[in-house]
């Protein structure tokens, strides 16, 4: 009975956070429109490989001349960014303490002293969770959700909300997948199960497969979305 009487204010506490983490993230979205600035979201389970295919991506983009930054989360230390610093571009780390995703106010506060016109990408890497993240809107253009082949085909069936948020499926260490029996047929399937039309690409940071069409794709999305501005 107790819990029961809880609930409703608990519930209460929960909108109230994420309304004012959506008013937020709107704000920042139109700062973001009106900079040019194409900014992702990169969310998954530890260990998916994604800060490794966020350093090539980086490294990539800049060889290309295309003007790139970092933010990333973590619930302590600052290893995900002295890594990514290694690709020449400007990151930051956002170290939460122990909360398990990334606020809009986190990325507002970690932007000071940046001007985002600077930059024709801004890529958030969330806290390595598929759970919390999906619920925070970060003011993002497109959500990435990363699977690697070690962690099983069932992943999308096990977190179906933060799949079904994905406006892309990065699969990563494809260059693994024999080794660890990776069925592609059932990982495809279970992806769509969930989110239907979301595209999937197949990466691996290590080797370089799929890399060139991963950064198309997203500079194609950066286009897409500078054409449908009015």
């Amino acid at each position: 009975m107790e819990l029961q009487h809880l609930q409703p204010h608990l519930l209460e506490l929960k909108e109230s956070v994420l309304s004012k983490n959506d008013q937020l993230a709107s704000e920042l979205r139109e700062r973001f429109t009106i900079a040019g600035t194409y900014v992702m979201n990169w969310v998954s389970s530890p260990g998916s490989g994604k800060t490794a295919l966020l350093e090539v991506t980086l490294r990539m983009m800049r060889e290309r001349g295309i003007r790139v930054a970092a933010l990333v989360g973590d619930l302590a230390t600052d290893n995900d960014a002295q890594r990514l610093l290694r690709s020449g571009a400007p990151v930051r780390q956002i170290v939460t303490d122990g909360n398990c995703h990334l606020e809009a106010d986190m990325i507002s506060h970690h932007l000071h002293g940046w001007d985002m016109a600077d930059y024709d990408f801004l890529f958030i890497e969330n806290v390595g969770n598929l759970v919390c993240p999906s619920s925070y809107d970060l003011g993002e253009a497109l959500r990435v959700v990363l699977m690697s082949v070690t962690e099983g085909e069932d992943k999308p069936l096990k977190y179906p909300t933060s799949f079904n948020h994905a406006d892309v499926v990065a699969i990563t260490k494809i260059d693994l997948a024999e080794a660890v029996e990776f069925d592609r047929e059932a990982a495809y399937a279970n992806i769509h199960a969930v989110s239907p039309y979301t595209p999937i690409l197949e990466t691996s940071a290590k080797r370089g497969t799929g890399m060139a069409e991963w950064i198309e794709f997203m500079v194609n999305s950066r286009q897409k979305m500078a054409v449908s501005q009015p």
